[in-house]
């Protein structure tokens, strides 16, 4: 796990990926930008099968995968196409979102995740 700030603040946003993922190895570069633009936020890069004690029985299909959220609640959790332009719509769409839909384990996942960070 490698997050992008010391300080919590702003948003979670979890990349959730594996390192023999060429995609996710090609995209690791956006993400990393997209942390450079966003700096109130925090994101954090999980290759899931390095980190498969903390990520669960969550079996991720697609990559990559998003987690974004408060520390509170799940904002957003879904495969997401790599490309920078779409991740920072995506995180535009999320700002003062009052009507996210949490599911039970995307609010695990991001209670876990969180408490790993702190």
């Amino acid at each position: 796990m490698q997050a992008n700030s010391d300080e919590p603040s702003g948003r979670w946003v979890f990349g959730l990926c594996a390192q023999w993922c060429g995609v996710c190895r090609d995209w690791r570069a956006a993400f990393d930008a997209a942390a450079a633009r966003h700096p109130r936020d925090r994101f954090v890069w999980i290759d899931v099968e390095d980190e498969d004690e903390l990520v669960g029985d969550l079996d991720i299909e697609t990559f990559p995968t998003l987690l974004v959220g408060t520390s509170a609640r799940p904002l957003f959790f879904g495969a997401i196409l790599p490309s920078p332009e779409l991740l920072t719509r995506l995180l535009a769409s999320l700002d003062g979102s009052a009507n996210a839909i949490a599911t039970p384990e995307s609010k695990d996942l991001l209670n876990r995740l969180v408490a790993a960070q702190l």
